[in-house]
């Protein structure tokens, strides 16, 4: 600890986070020059280059990268005690921040997160969509309470983070009626090169889905590759193609996009996951969505009467 001051080495934290000291200063409310004399004085310290300044830009060598990798841990364990410390009374509301992963329908989504708008405290709920790799990052840097995707982080990342099942469902097929109608007799033989809508956000269900094909010597013929699960439906009612969506949802698919479902696939299903930092998280609302799972079929159904 001779060599370290924990105020130098958040400098420098704040300045690999930042990518440069001018941005890191305005960050910090701090001149410039005082952060880089800063940061000259946490180099001398340590005996070794932090950064290699290159035409104004600045790059973390070897013996920074690891510095930093110790840096990210203690502050990011700083600002889970500083988060604990700073937990509303229970008569402010509760803050929690949700990452929907964009491939999830958003009425499974809505059940996922209503065990938390049901708590006894009020709750200010902020959720944000996008591409689970990015939403993790965004976890990660703690943007996010909790994430709700369709996949399991990558091994790499399994020190960082922690999954937990939350909901399963086996998939459907739906397409608009005309369609529908010359699809349904002898399914699922008759799927064979007819159009197909899948989504372009590479869901671990549509492995499993093309796997299923395969096996059924069913041709697949895509017309269109879709970023956005309710836009996909809407390509379906138009009759462009036939697309799949989670059975648990599809009286509501069926009833909001006027489609009909073709048939279910039972060896084909979407797991669901709830994913948070692999420190235990102290706000009450992500507890409610990790330990208070609802009836998805029963929820539903509740909501279409």
């Amino acid at each position: 600890m001779d060599h370290i001051n924990l105020r130098h080495l958040h400098y420098f934290w704040m300045i690999a986070r930042n990518g440069s000291i001018v941005r890191a200063a305005d960050v910090l409310k701090l001149s410039p020059q005082t952060l880089s004399g800063q940061l000259a004085t946490l180099e001398a310290n340590l005996g070794n280059a932090l950064f290699l300044r290159r035409n104004r830009s600045l790059q973390l060598t070897n013996f920074g990268q690891t510095v930093f990798s110790y840096a990210e841990e203690i502050f990011q364990s700083v600002q889970a005690l500083d988060d604990l410390l700073q937990q509303p009374p229970e008569t402010r509301p509760l803050n929690l921040s949700v990452g929907i992963a964009a491939s999830i329908h958003k009425l499974i989504a809505y059940h996922l997160t209503a065990p938390a708008l049901a708590l006894p405290r009020p709750v200010h709920l902020r959720c944000q969509t996008g591409e689970t790799s990015e939403l993790l990052k965004r976890l990660g840097r703690r943007e996010l309470d909790i994430l709700l995707t369709d996949r399991q982080p990558d091994f790499k990342d399994a020190g960082q983070f922690r999954a937990t099942q939350l909901a399963s469902s086996s998939i459907s097929l739906f397409a608009a009626p005309a369609l529908s109608s010359r699809l349904m007799p002898g399914f699922p033989a008759s799927l064979d090169r007819e159009p197909f809508l899948t989504t372009s956000l590479n869901a671990p269900y549509i492995n499993e889905l093309m796997n299923w094909f395969a096996a059924q010597r069913i041709r697949i013929n895509v017309v269109a590759e879709v970023d956005d699960s309710a836009l996909i439906k809407v390509f379906g009612r138009e009759g462009v193609g036939y697309f799949a969506a989670p059975t648990v949802i599809r009286e509501e698919v069926c009833r909001q996009y006027e489609v009909t479902c073709i048939g279910a696939i039972e060896q084909v299903r979407e797991t669901l996951y709830a994913v948070t930092r692999a420190r235990a998280s102290s706000n009450p609302g992500v507890a409610a969505l990790l330990h208070t799972r609802p009836d998805l079929d029963d929820s539903i159904e509740k909501t279409e009467q």
